[in-house]
């Protein structure tokens, strides 16, 4: 049977993106002197001593479990801000709505790097700096305006008979918006609940910025591993590969919605 060139051209495409993968695991299970020691495409003597001072040093897995708990407040925060709002977007027209909508893109359009600074003397100035609801806080400022986006394709593609239909049966809106409305775009709510996720797990420069010990997440953790005999890869081989895990699970357990998402929604 030949293959046909498009089942090579996959295969390869998809060795290539694998292999980063494919090499930090690799690199995760020897240690640091077996690694700068020789080159080896897999490990000849596995050794799980990485994963296991990840696991047993608190600095390191706190971090796993400070970066989880800002992430899923501000997944949950972005979900309860942008649902309403999105609505209102698809539903009504107020003067400015364009403009608003606009000027709403444009927050996740600008660099982090621009919002550290004020983030930083506002939460000094209130209390809030190495706290997990400061980072949270923080990270809606690029994930509302992008879960707002996403969600108002989802609404505007339900027709308003509905609303006009559970009105005219006598349902209060927060009832509608509740029982009836927010299940028919639950695949844009999937979509939208991974993308702040994702895009809050992977955020180092404010997370970074706002924290000091309490709420270090795990990446500002693994930019300081550098110790007197240099960098230590294997660790950060471990770290890394656990790093990977949580967008994994999200993937999998959220993969049909997010399939339906991005056939049906605007991303």
């Amino acid at each position: 049977m030949r293959i046909k060139k498009k089942t090579v051209g996959l295969l390869i495409y998809f060795g290539l993106l694998l292999m980063p993968i494919y090499w930090m695991l690799n690199m995760s299970l020897r240690t640091n002197a077996d690694i700068l020691g020789y080159f080896a495409l897999y490990p000849k003597d596995i050794t799980f001593v990485n994963y296991m001072k990840i696991f047993t040093d608190v600095s390191w897995y706190s971090g796993y479990i400070n970066s989880i708990i800002y992430v899923s407040i501000n997944t949950a925060i972005s979900l309860l801000t942008a649902l309403p709002a999105a609505y209102a977007f698809s539903r009504y027209r107020f003067l400015g709505d364009k403009h608003m909508f606009f000027w709403l893109l444009t927050n996740r359009m600008a660099p982090a790097a621009v919002f550290a600074l004020p983030f930083f003397q506002l939460y000094s100035s209130v209390g809030l700096m190495d706290t997990h609801i400061a980072v949270a806080l923080a990270h809606c400022l690029f994930n509302v305006p992008l879960a707002v986006w996403i969600l108002e394709g989802f609404m505007s593609g339900i027709p308003k008979e509905i609303d006009e239909t559970a009105f005219i049966d006598g349902y209060s809106f927060p009832r509608f918006f509740i029982t009836i409305f927010v299940p028919l775009i639950r695949a844009g709510v999937g979509v939208t609940a991974f993308f702040c996720f994702m895009f809050s797990w992977v955020e180092l420069l404010i997370a970074r910025t706002l924290t000091v010990t309490n709420a270090k997440p795990i990446a500002a953790i693994m930019t300081r591993t550098i110790s007197a005999t240099g960098l230590d890869y294997g660790l950060l081989a471990a770290a890394g590969i656990l790093t990977i895990v949580p967008g994994m699970l999200v993937i999998w357990f959220a993969r049909n919605h997010m399939a339906k998402g991005f056939a049906l929604g605007r991303v």
